[in-house]
């Protein structure tokens, strides 16, 4: 296993579908930014993950020391996203767990290797951990409210041997 550091996405759309402990079971420890924090207890309100991430000892949060590359990152990206890549740029993990296309296309720019909620899952196939991604799939986009096209269903349900 190998330290990630995860972006807001990962964590609310996982807790919403009872697999958040996929999380713990496939990177071990997790790091999140600051930022991050403060996005699961916007507005006053527990948004799914808040709750497991506050409770979760594996996770731990951390403040990003290069501000100037968080003020660079936010001309275009939002506070979760720019902290969560600044923070990989201090910590070089192994992974960083991000859904944002924008944001992913940054941290791979800056040589970050990322991972979204889809490949989570699909790792989690590979590893036997969960017996099917499709049904997880379409939990995403029912009780998440998470957009996935019919075609990215279609090609992770094909890459698992489930199409």
């Amino acid at each position: 296993m190998s330290r990630a550091i995860s972006n807001t996405s990962p964590l609310t759309n996982l807790a919403a579908i009872g697999q958040f402990d996929l999380l713990h079971r496939l990177y071990g420890a997790l790091w999140i930014a600051e930022a991050v924090w403060e996005e699961l207890n916007a507005g006053g309100h527990a948004w799914p993950g808040c709750a497991e991430v506050a409770k979760a000892v594996w996770i731990t949060r951390r403040a990003v020391v290069n501000r100037p590359l968080v003020t660079t990152l936010r001309e275009r990206l939002d506070p979760g996203e720019a902290e969560t890549i600044a923070l990989a740029v201090e910590c070089h993990p192994a992974w960083v767990l991000m859904d944002e296309r924008e944001g992913r296309h940054t941290a791979q720019r800056l040589g970050i290797k990322t991972v979204g909620v889809v490949g989570v899952l699909i790792t989690a196939k590979a590893r036997g951990l969960i017996p099917k991604v499709g049904p997880l799939l379409e939990q995403l986009r029912q009780k998440a409210g998470f957009f996935l096209s019919d075609r990215v269903i279609h090609d992770a349900r094909a890459f698992c041997g489930e199409a």
